[in-house]
């Protein structure tokens, strides 16, 4: 079997899109894993196609093919040898790994039989008709063991912690349960951010927020000098009692959306909104803090509640301005938490419903790892070396 190993042009593809359309996704798909493959084993043996060299490691040896089915059909990719043997490329099994997580919670499904018409029809066409119970679990221990590994692995320094939780539905003892998803994400020492770990509990209880925070100190997080976060009551409560001498910057996108309960009219929520804004995007937080006194003043008489509470609650919006500059943008906030959200549910939602906590672990890792490793080989996200 002969293999186009050299990638194709980006306006080829682009034409190639243009005329075929989401037909040639999987052909794209295909082009793209290939070549991060090649360029594995060019790592590998040390040394580029045809190339002489003293310091090279091993010689390619050819190709194998490999097909699996994805959610948009089945795709042949050409995986390379190497001809002392001991390697496998990588490219394949990160851009999969989700792949093999969603398929397994259908394949669950379908073969405890909770499952509906869709996700039987699509559990026939990624895993095919010879779906045991047998098979699934052979599969999902398999694929446990790794993503276990990666929630285990040690940590190190990350100055800036940011916490999170969004829920999904899980089926536990013949009952449809809304279970917690609860998400770590650092910037580490370089300036990248980084997924730190990801637990699955039934609520957002302070024993859940608890374990999950001590857990990260136990596998060697230090550093911390700032946690981002909203005012849930479990996390509040856990943050304290795990990291109670690190400061907490309440996330204002939160505190805007809270404000608004307070609101006494709907006309008035548009100006509250531009108050609030005021004050976050003070140039110190001597300025915010005096823009604060006059807003507790100014709704006084029109909204005490509003005055009442954002005279106890804003403060803890503002930590953020004793932080470099330079870095108050990225900190203001957990809204960066909010886009990982969006792209989990976007994978998720064709399972609608797990059929078990370990379903929804496995899934839910196996994407926030997959992010995580783009992360680390993106672009820094804040420069730590900042005045």
């Amino acid at each position: 079997m002969t293999y186009q190993t050299d990638c194709t042009l980006p306006e080829e593809i682009l034409e190639q899109i243009a005329e075929q359309g989401l037909d040639y996704v999987p052909e794209l798909i295909r082009i793209i894993v290939d070549n991060a493959m090649l360029l594995e084993r060019q790592k590998r043996v040390n040394a580029a196609p045809f190339e002489r060299s003293p310091d090279r490691r091993g010689h390619a040896n050819g190709f194998k093919p490999k097909t699996v089915a994805t959610r948009v059909g089945k795709i042949t990719f050409a995986v390379p040898q190497v001809r002392e043997g001991n390697f496998y490329p990588q490219a394949l099994e990160k851009g999969l790994r989700s792949e093999r997580a969603l398929k397994l919670a259908l394949a669950e499904m379908y073969v405890q039989g909770v499952s509906t018409r869709k996700v039987a029809a699509i559990t026939e066409q990624l895993c095919g008709f010879e779906v045991s119970s047998t098979q699934v679990s052979q599969a999902a221990a398999e694929l446990d063991e790794q993503l276990q590994a990666w929630r285990e692995r040690p940590l190190g320094r990350c100055p800036y912690l940011y916490l999170d939780a969004h829920y999904e539905k899980v089926r536990q003892d013949g009952q449809v349960r809304d279970a917690a998803v609860l998400k770590a994400v650092g910037v580490n020492a370089e300036g990248k951010r980084e997924v730190l770990g990801v637990s699955v509990a039934l609520g957002e209880h302070e024993v859940h927020w608890r374990t999950f925070m001590q857990s990260l100190v136990a596998r060697g997080l230090c550093g911390v000098i700032l946690i981002i976060s909203d005012a849930h009551q479990g996390l509040k409560q856990a943050r304290r009692a795990v990291f109670g001498g690190v400061p907490w910057q309440r996330c204002q996108f939160h505190l805007q959306q809270n404000a608004q309960a307070y609101v006494p009219r709907q006309s008035m929520k548009a100006e509250v909104g531009g108050d609030l804004r005021a004050i976050f995007n003070a140039a110190s937080r001597q300025d915010a803090e005096r823009l604060l006194a006059q807003l507790v003043e100014k709704y006084q008489q029109r909204a005490a509640r509003l005055a009442a509470w954002m005279e106890e609650n804003i403060p803890e919006g503002l930590t953020v301005f004793s932080f470099p500059a330079a870095h108050q943008r990225r900190l203001r906030t957990s809204n960066g938490l909010e886009r990982l959200t969006r792209e989990i549910r976007r994978r998720s939602r064709v399972a609608a419903l797990f059929p078990n906590e370990a379903s929804c672990l496995r899934l839910m890792t196996a994407v926030l790892m997959e992010i995580s490793e783009e992360w680390q080989t993106g672009r820094v996200y804040l420069r730590l070396d900042t005045d």
